[in-house]
């Protein structure tokens, strides 16, 4: 689906009606291609007193390729505090100037800003994140990168360091509305326990959010825990002999996952009901993979689906339970069936599937499930009482199965997508559909190669310290948390 209004922004003749009315500006964003560097730019690395993390991190970055720079202040003279012009016309006027600070500035530019606030200890020690960011707000290159690590305030040592750190989601969730121009900006929580806060166990997580991968990805807060992380042989291709299920694989943003694990190396077996069989296959073919036609919601699915993994493949190192329907009706319009069948499809059948396939051992120490959530899980929406409750209910699944499969070293988390330009969401009245593109950091509807990057990172063998994460493909949007 073709967002005009966004191609038409692109124009000259766009730009200049965007500027003078104060429109909505979305920016074209910077997506992965293999092969792509990490950055545009250099990593501008800084630390509270007392950080933990801003070794390990800078150990990280160099090993990848990324030049980082240490301080508070760019490489090359030249500010303009002047040119800290606040909303759309602020943003047009830096974005105009080829991504350079207006008046004439000749700060040096980067693709990131990243911050180890771990040792923030007190209120008092946040003035510190003011004279990290502050000079440099206009240093970030066009679908640059923002960064803060922190400590998990349930780990912290007094009721004063909890606060501190659980004032960093605040800080992240405005820059990543204030910085426009495709910039992002998340908070990471490191556990101190353990090996976590290593190069190993934060390397994956640092590689999605700072590549064009997590292009629409912002405002989130991640949690890196403790977990067995393996780092591939080759970046490029971090599911390099894992065999991975995706249900709902035959169109949308199931087909879009299992593009994107097959191109990142992974033997992918696509699941879909029969009905969907020859747009299956064509998937297929595509990547290389296998064809399961299968309907989850029979008495027998889940057996007949283990018994294929185990002959065929003898183990299932990534479930990615995509599978799903809607019902839409007002609660007081919806018969019982459509009830039953959203929470079947959605949320029951995920279960069953888990069960079985953990029960038979199937999924091996160091596997990942990878649920898809939704927004309408977080937020709610009017119509969509059945959907929701099913979404929120697979964020349930992650809450409980996570610390009870932490022993097995098996990682379980969820994305929840946003809007995101699919042929469901053609169909929705055009005024809705431009509030959902819009209503959003980045001013656009999400691809469902977004999704499918998110759930390719929480895929990788290397993210084994992610776990029990929830988190959303929505550009920042202003609906839910």
């Amino acid at each position: 689906m073709t967002d005009r209004y966004a191609s038409f922004v692109q124009s000259g003749a766009g730009r200049a009606l965007v500027k003078r009315l104060g429109l909505p500006d979305p920016p074209r964003l910077r997506r992965h291609s293999p092969g792509d560097p990490l950055l545009p730019g250099p990593v501008l690395l800084g630390a509270a007193t007392g950080g933990r993390l801003a070794d390990p991190v800078a150990a990280i970055l160099t090993a990848a390729g990324v030049d980082v720079s240490t301080g508070t202040t760019p490489p090359t003279a030249g500010h303009d505090d002047a040119a800290a012009a606040d909303g759309p016309a602020g943003r047009d006027e830096r974005a105009g100037n080829g991504g350079a600070p207006p008046g004439g500035g000749t700060s040096a530019r980067f693709g990131a800003l990243v911050y180890d606030a771990t040792g923030i200890t007190d209120s008092t020690g946040l003035r510190q994140l003011y004279d990290f960011f502050h000079p440099q707000a206009r240093a970030v290159l066009p679908s640059g990168r923002v960064i803060v690590l922190g400590t998990p305030p349930a780990e912290c040592g007094s009721p004063r360091e909890a606060t501190a750190q659980r004032a960093l989601e605040g800080l992240t969730r405005s820059i990543g509305k204030e910085f426009g121009r495709g910039v992002t900006a998340q908070l990471v929580h490191v556990t101190a326990t353990g090996d976590a806060g290593t190069p190993t166990s934060l390397e994956a997580t640092l590689r999605f959010l700072l590549s064009g991968r997590s292009a629409y990805v912002s405002g989130q807060v991640v949690r890196v825990g403790t977990g067995p992380a393996v780092v591939p042989a080759d970046w490029n291709r971090p599911l390099a002999g894992q065999v991975v299920l995706v249900t709902g694989a035959a169109r949308g943003i199931g087909a879009a996952v299992a593009r994107v694990l097959a191109r990142d190396g992974a033997q992918v077996v696509a699941l879909d009901v029969p009905a969907a069989g020859d747009a299956l296959a064509a998937v297929v073919n595509e990547i290389g993979g296998t064809a399961v036609q299968l309907d989850l919601t029979t008495a027998d699915a889940p057996t007949r689906l283990a018994d294929h993994l185990a002959e065929r493949h003898g183990r299932v190192d990534v479930v990615v339970h995509n599978a799903g329907i809607t019902r839409d009706k007002t609660l007081g319009r919806m018969d019982a069936d459509r009830w039953d069948a959203v929470l079947d499809v959605n949320l029951s059948s995920q279960e069953r599937i888990n069960d079985v396939l953990l029960e038979r051992e199937l999924i091996p120490e160091g596997g990942r499930l990878v649920a898809v959530s939704s927004i309408a899980g977080i937020a709610g929406n009017r119509g969509q009482t059945n959907y929701a409750t099913s979404k929120a209910g697979v964020i349930g699944l992650v809450d409980s199965l996570a610390p009870a499969l932490a022993g097995r070293g098996i990682s379980v988390n969820a994305v929840a997508p946003g809007f995101i330009e699919t042929r469901l969401t053609a169909r929705i009245p055009l005024v809705v559909r431009e509030a959902g593109r819009r209503m959003n950091s980045l001013a656009q509807g999400g691809l469902p190669v977004d999704v499918a990057e998110t759930i390719g990172w929480l895929a990788w063998p290397a993210s084994g310290a992610v776990s029990g994460n929830v988190v959303r493909v929505c550009g920042q949007s202003l609906l839910g948390a």
